[in-house]
């Protein structure tokens, strides 16, 4: 059976992060592996309160596991300090570990800040070289590229920017146009585009399923661009079928 691994934060609601994650590799017949990386009191309302784990702690869960299984694909979510950063992009290296995907999350919707100063520099510096392919949004492109991000033209500026950074595909997803949700897929030759309608209303964790859902199909063997493309299809039919559990986002349906 195919492995996926979600190095990510711990969200209470299940609506994101490694919860979510893992959600959605079962959904696509992936077994799922997990890797705390910060802890969070949040619901679908917003974050209230985040606590980093030790970098040290990090490094033992990764080692515990990897010294067992190798996952065929894995993610990064939401890792909040630089020495976080900095431990994972040493065992990505050291366990030469394919098919990384980076979300490289940095704010919530509600407005917390989910990395620490300078921890998006080090993942920029250290970890985004070794990925397949990274998945920022519209906000997360301009905070890594140094580029305002406002309409399509302006995500092919970031994604040629952050492709120089490393990574072999970039992914920047474009749920924050207006009227339609368009990803943009660039693999350092051609710009691929995937658009759909966007749905009313406001939904948690759509970036979290994203990634996860490319991760898996990655393990499951597609290519990035056909892995993106699945993956946007999987996150729009589980926003058709979103769930209100609590008084404020749904919670997607995977």
């Amino acid at each position: 059976m195919k492995t996926a691994l979600t190095i990510a934060g711990s969200d209470p609601c299940g609506g994101a992060g490694l919860q979510a994650d893992l959600r959605v590799f079962n959904s696509l017949g992936v077994h799922g592996l997990s890797v705390i990386s910060s802890l969070t009191a949040q619901n679908t309302v917003g974050v209230d309160a985040v606590l980093r784990i030790d970098a040290s702690f990090i490094e033992a869960q990764l080692t515990t596991l990897l010294n067992d299984i190798r996952p065929d694909a894995l993610k990064t979510g939401m890792v909040y300090s630089r020495d976080a950063v900095a431990v994972i992009a040493h065992m990505v290296k050291s366990f030469e570990l394919k098919n990384l995907v980076i979300d490289p999350v940095t704010i919530s919707s509600s407005g917390m800040t989910l990395m620490e100063e300078g921890a998006l520099d080090i993942l920029k510096e250290r970890l985004m070289p070794l990925a397949r392919v990274i998945t920022p949004n519209i906000s997360e492109a301009a905070a890594l590229s140094g580029i305002e991000v406002n309409n399509e033209k302006d995500m092919e500026k970031a994604a040629i920017r952050l492709k120089e950074a490393g990574p072999d595909v970039v992914v920047v997803t474009g749920g924050h146009l207006e009227n339609e949700t368009l990803d943009l897929v660039y693999d350092g030759f051609s710009f691929h585009r995937f658009r759909s309608k966007k749905e009313t209303g406001e939904f948690h964790g759509t970036g979290c399923a994203y990634s996860a859902a490319l991760a898996a199909f990655l393990a499951r063997g597609s290519s990035p661009v056909s892995a993106a493309e699945k993956a946007k299809e999987f996150v729009h039919e589980a926003i058709l079928k979103a769930r209100s559990v609590g008084r404020g986002m749904k919670i997607l349906n995977v």
